[in-house]
């Protein structure tokens, strides 16, 4: 049971740092300067939602390796 709670905060963890690190990455790269003053509300959410899927998407990819990893031991057992 123990280890089923630590998989599901390093996972919990791991979503949420890509997320964080995929929405600092876009706003490191100043888009907003492309966008219309009337679209910025729009362009906020846009924003938000896309650095949620890569940041999901970089953590599945992530912590699929590390699982991978793991799991190559018991080839060699």
């Amino acid at each position: 049971m123990q280890y089923q709670g630590i998989t599901a905060l390093m996972t919990l963890v791991s979503h949420f740092a890509f997320i964080l690190l995929a929405f600092r990455g876009f706003q490191a790269l100043r888009f907003d300067r492309y966008v219309n003053q009337e679209k910025q509300d729009h362009f906020k959410v846009v924003l938000v939602l896309v650095s949620v899927a890569i940041g999901f998407l970089c953590s599945s990819f992530f912590l699929s390796v590390i699982e991978n990893i793991k799991n190559l031991g018991y080839l060699i057992k």
